[in-house]
């Protein structure tokens, strides 16, 4: 199993807010914070938390992993919540993520359709299971080849737990920076090299479409 025992260090600094509304807040979580709150008081810290101490009333609508930093929406009602909780259980949200990868990729763009499932006795790592993992997909493009490493787009057809970095990694080229699924000099990087880019939705109050983009850091 990989070595997960670096402390929790999460950034300071104010977060950055992409939209915010009636209904909705949807803010650019930094890459090393929480979503949630962990187990255990030194992991009390986390994006949640922190948007409840100025707003009180943010609701949680979805999660991104701890070294993935990007956009991420908040509900600011419990009826927003409730419809928003509805698009992202029936796949009505289109989600777009930025990747750097190990070595250069040949192909222009792919699909990958893995099932996955916990791995529990190395948990939280997931990995592909044919007979028991859930249905898993993911579209990529390539955008450049960069030192040896490929810059990719991202975009899940689901939303399974660690499915864009196992993918990754089952298709030959893991994330750079990723401590559970990278290995040796892929594994040597300052961060984990997943963003999440953009988000498009329904509004859950007017039906407005929303287009909405965290730039990508990296």
């Amino acid at each position: 199993m990989p070595d997960v025992s670096t402390p929790y260090a999460p950034p300071a600094g104010p977060i950055p807010v992409v939209h915010e509304d009636d209904h909705l807040i949807v803010v650019d979580k930094p890459h090393g914070l929480l979503s949630v709150p962990g187990r255990g008081d030194h992991l009390a810290d986390c994006l949640l938390s922190r948007l409840q101490e100025i707003r009180p009333e943010v609701l949680l609508c979805h999660r991104l992993d701890r070294d993935t930093s990007g956009i991420m929406v908040f509900a600011l009602t419990k009826e927003a919540q409730r419809r928003m909780g509805r698009l992202f259980e029936t796949k009505r949200v289109r989600k777009r993520y930025v990747a750097r990868v190990w070595g250069e990729v040949a192909e222009a763009k792919g699909t990958v359709d893995l099932p996955l499932i916990v791995d529990w006795p190395n948990r939280p790592l997931q990995h592909v299971n044919w007979e028991r993992g859930k249905p898993s997909v993911t579209d990529w493009t390539r955008v450049a080849v960069e030192d040896g490493t490929t810059r990719m787009r991202l975009m899940p057809r689901t939303g399974r737990s660690h499915q864009l970095r196992v993918h990754m990694r089952e298709l030959g080229h893991p994330i750079l920076g990723d401590p559970f699924y990278a290995e040796g000099l892929a594994r040597d990087f300052p961060r984990m090299m997943l963003h999440a880019e953009g988000l498009k939705f329904e509004h859950p109050a007017d039906g407005k479409v929303m287009r909405l983009e965290a730039p990508c850091p990296f």
